[in-house]
């Protein structure tokens, strides 16, 4: 059976201990150093895992206007899925050592694309080692497939244009943290602030103190006042990354298609003619 949203660290093991094929992805990425992650997957990471980079692997070009992350093109993300071995059918692992935000990004992606077996390591690299695993350093080269197939998304988004022109009737709901979201602080966009009406549920929350996600009963008893609002719900934050962590919680605790604005805050902020709230 595909995990489809989350995998447990025992789950993993077993399906390598039964040889399955599998593409994991470390996602690992730091905002304010961009080259940390990548130091990080050389010093330990899963067994044949690839290193997935956000601004080189899980990001389209940037205009200046569409954002920090703005989603790649279709057809680039393919290839880059194919390169890493990614087929119908093959299950794919992502997973960050941040608590979910990156691999959160790589499954929407996939998912995105079409493929329908991915999930993200619960816990991280940490977990699976505290499961019994064991961290390598060795690189493998991928089993490389051809592009992935094009298939229709399988994960709804919308544009800035039409969630600005749909506002009073879509519930926004910004992954940052609390302050930045008021607009106190402001550390990586030019405009501090929010989407006027928008709602914040800060991606951390999600978590359990051990960095593992909250069991799917409680996420959806914390989701609950948004489950009428499925089909409206969109969710944002800097530049659609830590959003998908958002998407992701609701979908692993059974409240599935929402939406993402992936040009989030970053791209919303960069015209002055759409309006800003704050507080």
């Amino acid at each position: 059976m595909p995990y489809r949203t989350l995998i447990e660290p025992l789950a993993l093991l077993a399906a390598m201990a039964r040889q399955e094929r599998l593409v994991l992805l470390d996602c690992g990425f730091d905002l304010g150093d961009t080259a940390a992650g990548e130091r990080a997957y050389q010093a330990g990471h899963l067994p044949a895992a690839q290193y997935a980079h956000l601004d080189r692997d899980l990001s389209g070009v940037k205009t200046g206007r569409n954002g920090r992350h703005p989603l790649p093109e279709r057809a680039a993300f393919a290839a880059r899925a194919g390169a890493w071995g990614v087929a119908p059918g093959v299950q794919v692992v992502a997973y960050d050592g941040q608590g979910g935000p990156y691999a959160a990004r790589a499954w929407w992606l996939l998912r995105w694309l079409g493929h329908d077996a991915v999930a993200v390591l619960d816990g991280g690299l940490a977990a699976f080692v505290a499961a019994g695993g064991h961290a390598e350093r060795e690189s493998a080269p991928a089993t490389a497939e051809p592009p992935y197939p094009a298939q229709a998304p399988a994960m709804p988004c919308i544009d800035a244009a039409s969630l600005l022109a749909q506002l009073d009737t879509t519930t926004v709901l910004d992954a940052r943290p609390a302050e930045r979201f008021r607009g106190d602080v402001e550390p990586l966009d030019a405009v501090a602030g929010h989407i006027p009406g928008a709602h914040n549920r800060f991606f951390k929350d999600n978590l359990l103190p051990d960095g593992r996600f909250k069991p799917a009963q409680v996420l959806r008893h914390e989701f609950a006042a948004y489950a009428a609002t499925l089909p409206t719900l969109v969710h944002s934050c800097g530049s659609g990354v830590t959003a998908c962590h958002n998407l992701l919680a609701m979908e692993h605790a059974g409240l599935a298609g929402t939406r993402l604005y992936a040009g989030s805050w970053s791209e919303w902020c960069s015209d002055p003619a759409r309006p800003v709230a704050r507080g």
